[in-house]
């Protein structure tokens, strides 16, 4: 039984996190029908554990950002420096709730830049 409600607890918490990532795609979102069903798509890929063009099945890292321009341009032009997609959700959500989890005062000098800024293979 203890399994079961710690099985429901993460499920609940990772039910939170797809609203949100799903609210800052569809308060982001250009016109056009497609925009919400893509909002959610993304969202739940966001889920996954792979890099997010991955888990949506995309052939690499242009075509999300293909898809991003088109149906989120606030995201895209928000993404100056070039931010892997799922971190720089990740970092907005954080950033609406006042959250700044950064561990440097700029990305530039942050120990983990490479893993935010870095290649997707």
């Amino acid at each position: 039984m203890a399994a079961t409600l710690a099985e429901n607890e993460i499920e609940a918490r990772r039910l939170d996190e797809y609203h949100d990532l799903l609210e800052l795609l569809l308060d982001n979102r250009s016109a056009g029908e497609e925009a919400e069903a893509a909002a959610k798509w993304i969202a739940g890929a966001c889920l996954g554990e792979n890099h997010l063009w991955q888990d949506l099945r995309l052939a690499n890292r242009e075509e999300l950002s293909l898809l991003i321009a088109e149906h989120f341009r606030p995201l895209f032009e928000k993404n100056v420096h070039g931010m892997k997609w799922k971190k720089f959700f990740y970092k907005q959500i954080c950033e609406r709730e006042g959250f700044h989890l950064c561990k440097a005062p700029s990305c530039g000098v942050c120990v983990d830049y490479k893993l935010c800024f870095g290649a997707e293979e």
